[in-house]
């Protein structure tokens, strides 16, 4: 058996360890297996709390120049599935982000209304004929500068306070020379949160 297996304990394994003891102990087995589920709890607890952004950060990261004609990265961003692209220099340092509510902008298409859901924003752009036009002008016409980012080793509860703070769905990681290693989504978290609660429920 591998040294990392995890052991499946039993009710026969914690009364045959009371009678080694051979002492009198004021607790029923009952207890002592709910005593190391409580533990095993508070032992996934801690691990969540102690992960950093590092273990669940995707890498490499599609980057994109801020001299990239939009419809190029447009392409990039349909063709990767992925909604938000950093841009960054010639020297590969971060100097902003481009999302997909940039490019509906840029091709016509209204953007997401606060006021509304998602789902009905999806309607309004399947019930109307749209003006659809090609993005003209290069990245560096509609990326946003003000890049909100995290560090490597930074938890993911301070990576989740940020992207709540902030009302953003994604965090570009970054080193401290500003070179992007890494990008943090709210899809991340959630498969992260769906392994610990499908951890729990073994």
């Amino acid at each position: 058996m591998n040294k990392n297996d995890t052991l499946k304990l039993q009710a026969d394994d914690f009364e045959m360890a009371l009678q080694e003891m051979q002492t009198m102990i004021d607790v029923s087995v009952d207890d002592l297996i709910q005593l190391h589920q409580s533990a095993e709890k508070y032992a996934r607890l801690r691990r969540m709390e102690s992960l950093l952004v590092e273990n669940v950060m995707a890498q490499p990261v599609i980057t994109l120049h801020p001299e990239c004609s939009l419809s190029e990265a447009a392409h990039i961003l349909a063709t990767n599935k992925i909604s938000g692209l950093p841009v960054v220099n010639e020297h590969s340092k971060l100097i902003g982000i481009i999302t997909e509510t940039d490019f509906l902008r840029a091709l016509g298409i209204p953007s997401h209304h606060s006021n509304h859901s998602i789902w009905q924003t999806l309607e309004n752009l399947f019930n109307h004929q749209l003006q659809v036009q090609e993005p003209e002008g290069i990245v560096s016409d509609l990326m946003m500068t003000d890049v909100i980012t995290v560090l490597p080793k930074q938890t993911i509860h301070q990576a989740l306070d940020l992207m709540k703070q902030n009302n953003i769905k994604r965090l570009i990681v970054r080193d401290e020379d500003y070179k992007v290693v890494g990008i943090v989504t709210r899809s991340d978290f959630v498969r992260l949160f769906f392994d610990h609660f499908k951890a729990q429920k073994k």
